[in-house]
């Protein structure tokens, strides 16, 4: 044998070496964390939808519903605490949900720092679904913020009435306001476009893809979108044109 061989040493191990990532650290934990808050979000809008169209009860019954929030469980709950509850999920779902999605891009961008001359889609999946999910969730990001400072904390809205959530309403869509309208319109739409992208690729991800239900899949997802867009616009729309005053 060469005394090459027996007095080489032995290889060292490499420092760069890292140690397994968490399970809910690694590339599978975060896409189910980002589908899991997507979904808690979504049930989370199909449910303000559905007190949205209170509108059309008239103000008497919108109010009620609206004060019936705040005082959900009294007297052996505290005053808003079904609303504390919700903000605190919402905070969290979107915290993961946000959390999930750029540390996912940021390791596909150092996994493959040159892009690819000719990117190839997914089965199901739109050419353009990254800078729609991308650019979409800064357009829902910056709705968001004006939504909350004009009809929850009032701050922009010319009704200052706590308890008054029909005239908020009315009076943040009304005419003269169009501009308001037209961006909640834009939302939505960036919004539909990311439900749509977002509910299929949750459901491929907890699913996992199968060629039978994909189809299905994008047709459930689809209409899931169109049903939230059009439940949320038919309220700015109907103030707009007068059918609710």
């Amino acid at each position: 044998m060469s005394t090459d061989l027996q007095t080489r040493p032995a290889a060292r191990p490499d420092k760069r070496a890292r140690a397994p990532l968490a399970p809910w650290r690694s590339n599978i934990g975060l896409k189910i964390t980002m589908a899991v808050s997507g979904i808690l979000l979504v049930l989370f809008i199909i449910a303000h939808m559905a007190g949205n169209l209170h509108v059309f009860e008239g103000r008497e019954e919108m109010n009620a519903y609206a004060a019936g929030l705040r005082s959900f469980g009294e007297p052996l709950l505290p005053h808003e605490s079904l609303l504390w509850v919700m903000r605190i999920g919402l905070i969290v779902a979107v915290a993961a949900h946000i959390w999930s999605a750029v540390v996912l891009s940021v390791r596909a961008h150092h996994a493959r720092p040159v892009k690819y001359a000719h990117r190839h889609k997914a089965q199901g999946e739109s050419p353009n679904a990254f800078y729609v999910m991308r650019w979409g969730a800064i357009v829902i990001v910056l709705f968001v913020v004006w939504h909350l400072l004009d009809l929850t904390w009032r701050t922009v809205n010319p009704v200052k009435e706590v308890h008054d959530a029909y005239g908020a309403v009315v009076a943040t869509f009304s005419p003269e306001r169009w501009p308001v309208t037209v961006f909640y319109l834009l939302a939505l739409t960036a919004l539909g476009f990311h439900l749509r992208h977002g509910i299929w690729s949750a459901v491929q991800t907890i699913a996992g893809p199968n060629t039978k239900w994909r189809k299905r899949t994008q047709a459930i997802a689809l209409a899931v979108a169109v049903l939230i867009v059009a439940g949320f616009a038919i309220v700015p729309l109907a103030v707009t044109f007068g059918l609710v005053n």
